[in-house]
């Protein structure tokens, strides 16, 4: 056993220690896979009872009290613009540190799956493609094949920032 722990705490330590990939943790909208750093994540919760908040977008869930804590829940897929999907077994909230210039918050995003957690280095990374201004990119951090797929990876800061914290701010805080 105790070898065992010896090999996950060097892989560890690799991992941290390797200024050139970084680990993200991988989710299902859809049939697309998307990546989110993994240092932003603070804990996945299945999907529960939320308190709805009257005249907020859509997308905007509701909010839960997560130990003390009041976290806006936001339905990833709808503001992607991805259409609504009922909510099942395998959905979950990822609940995130997102970080803006008036600091940071808490917030929850629900997605169909958590799928894995990959290290994806500097180099393997694409830049998004750019579609003359038809469709916003910025907040795609990039793109990786990942195991013969592509994972979107998502520069959640630019897509939470994006009208989504102003709308929770001037309803919930």
């Amino acid at each position: 056993m105790n070898v065992v722990t010896q090999e996950m705490e060097a892989e560890v330590s690799h991992i941290i220690n390797s200024a050139d990939s970084n680990q993200y943790l991988t989710f299902i909208l859809g049939k697309e896979e998307y990546g989110i750093d993994i240092l932003r994540v603070q804990e996945i919760k299945g999907w529960d009872a939320i308190t709805t908040i009257p005249n907020t977008p859509e997308y905007i869930k509701g909010v839960i009290n997560l130990r003390g804590t009041i976290v806006p829940i936001i339905d990833l897929r709808e503001k992607l613009l991805l259409g609504n999907k009922s909510y099942g077994p395998t959905t979950v909230v990822i609940v995130l540190k997102v970080e803006s210039e008036k600091g940071n918050r808490i917030v929850g995003i629900v997605v169909d799956a958590v799928s894995d957690v990959y290290s994806i280095g500097l180099n393997e990374l694409k830049p998004a493609p750019d579609f003359g201004g038809a469709i916003g990119t910025e907040y795609v951090r990039g793109l990786a094949t990942v195991e013969e797929k592509m994972v979107i990876l998502l520069n959640i800061d630019e897509l939470l920032n994006v009208g989504v914290l102003n709308a929770i701010n001037s309803e919930v805080g």
